[in-house]
């Protein structure tokens, strides 16, 4: 099983610019061909760099979050500001999460990479917690060695 580690957090707000995904919930292809072109697009016309100026880090996340029964994903900050548009504050709560550590060429790639290691091989293998819902997020915490870094953050419970 991929190295994971469950660490405890304090709630915290991240301030998001989301698109919903049309793609099924199993539809892996589509749904992350919907992320790269919102990523570009957000990347592009300036949005990200308006999240990025009020951010409270240097931390950029990608979040995924069931709401009213769509799927959303959304480009955000860690941040108590607000910022003019289409933005939602996305409220993660204190509690246990699955943390799994990764490093890729790209952003998006590591987006990927993250997502893949924890819901395709750490949650289905997990025999004393479980992920129940509520927000997750692959958070971009910088570079090194020409890779970007970083972690997926998910709320789990114990069974």
């Amino acid at each position: 099983m991929a190295a994971y580690t469950l660490e405890e957090k304090d709630s915290f707000t991240v301030l998001g610019i989301g698109t919903e995904l049309k793609s099924g919930y199993n539809d892996y292809a589509g749904i992350n061909k919907e992320k790269a072109v919102f990523w570009t697009a957000v990347q592009q016309d300036g949005r990200l760099d308006s999240l990025k100026a009020v951010a409270d880090n240097d931390y950029i996340f990608a979040v995924n979050e069931a709401v009213n029964h769509k799927l959303m994903h959304y480009a955000g900050v860690m941040t108590h500001a607000s910022v003019p548009g289409e933005t939602r504050l996305i409220q993660f709560p204190k509690g246990e999460y699955l943390v799994v550590k990764g490093e890729a060429p790209t952003a998006g790639e590591l987006n990927l990479t993250l997502t893949g290691i924890a819901f395709g091989q750490v949650l289905p293998g997990a025999e004393d917690f479980a992920y129940v819902g509520g927000p997750n997020a692959s958070v971009e915490m910088g570079r090194r060695d020409g890779l970007v870094y970083g972690e997926m953050w998910i709320p789990v419970v114990r069974k």
